[in-house]
């Protein structure tokens, strides 16, 4: 629990200290921003507020999610359950919040992960390509053989359900989509002017790729790094539910929908209802901020 929190605590702030001229630079973008997206404005406020209920979870919080009181068990939403209880007494709203900082634990490390090996591995095949592009492109053809779900389970079966180990597996199916797209813009920038002066400088090859590619190519890894975020998270839920990752009696969105939930669903449907909600808006508020990111970085779509 402490590295889950203290991940979100990272992902959620700001800095400080900064001159004031740069801060009120910074308020007038993200002004800006909110105007020109205001979908993708609306979405990050959500994110937000999803990141500090995740990080603050024992304060608002309303019970302990992990004990439950029988003579409480499977009642509807009400002034003191918000969205009920579940088939052990178990506050639903309290799991929820908790649940929060599972899926976001996994879905930044996994992303981080994902991103950072896949775009290392798109700059030296985009850069050096002969040999090294083809080593490095049949591998991607390789994890990209197998459907992203299928491999996840494959690989779970092995490692054994954890959050540790879902960030891992979901870490290794998002470098082929990193390594594709950071390849494609290498190869559309290796040739440019820059380039070739820092190489008629002497320049050695890392320092070519971390210095003068890396920062031309950072743009859509941050575009791809958002949209991931959502199907990290959308994933990890798959193999809580399918008993691939996290297990009871840990709160888990995607554990919530398996066992009680579809058993419960017409009885007590509250006891989906909530993670399936909760579920939906982090995934989708994560890709409407990534279009809008994307929108907003991509000089080809600032016109639209």
């Amino acid at each position: 629990m402490k590295g889950e929190a203290g991940v979100i605590e990272r992902a959620a702030s700001l800095p400080v200290g900064l001159p004031k001229r740069t801060r009120r630079r910074m308020l007038t973008g993200l002004a800006g921003f909110a105007r020109r997206k205001p979908l993708g404005a609306l979405s990050a406020l959500i994110i937000l507020a999803i990141i500090v209920m995740a990080f603050f979870a024992p304060l608002v919080d309303r019970y302990d999610p992990l004990i439950g009181r029988l003579p409480e068990r499977l009642q509807g939403p009400s002034p003191a359950h918000w969205f009920g209880t579940d088939d052990t007494g178990r506050d639903v709203y309290s799991r929820v919040v908790h649940g929060a900082r599972g899926a976001l634990y996994v879905g930044f490390l996994s992303v981080m992960i994902g991103v950072a090996a896949g775009s290392l591995l798109g700059l030296a095949s985009g850069y050096l390509e002969g040999k090294t592009d083809l080593v490095i492109q049949r591998l991607v053809d390789s994890l990209q053989a197998f459907p992203p779900l299928v491999l996840a389970l494959a690989v779970a079966s092995v490692l054994g359900p954890s959050d540790n180990n879902s960030m891992l597996i979901i870490g290794l199916i998002l470098i082929p989509g990193a390594a594709r797209v950071v390849r494609g813009s290498t190869l559309s920038i290796k040739n440019n002017l820059y380039v070739e002066a820092a190489r008629a400088v002497g320049a050695g090859t890392p320092r070519i790729l971390f210095r003068h590619l890396l920062p031309n190519v950072f743009a859509p890894i941050i575009v791809l790094a958002s949209v991931y975020l959502g199907s990290a998270i959308l994933v990890a839920a798959s193999l809580s539910f399918l008993g691939a990752g996290r297990s009871e009696p840990a709160p888990s969105w995607g554990l919530m929908l398996a066992g009680q939930g579809k058993r419960y669903l017409e009885l007590a449907p509250w006891m989906a209802v909530a993670p399936a909600v909760a579920i939906s808006l982090t995934v989708l508020s994560f890709n409407l901020l990534g279009d809008a990111i994307r929108d907003v970085l991509d000089p080809r779509l600032r016109g639209r």
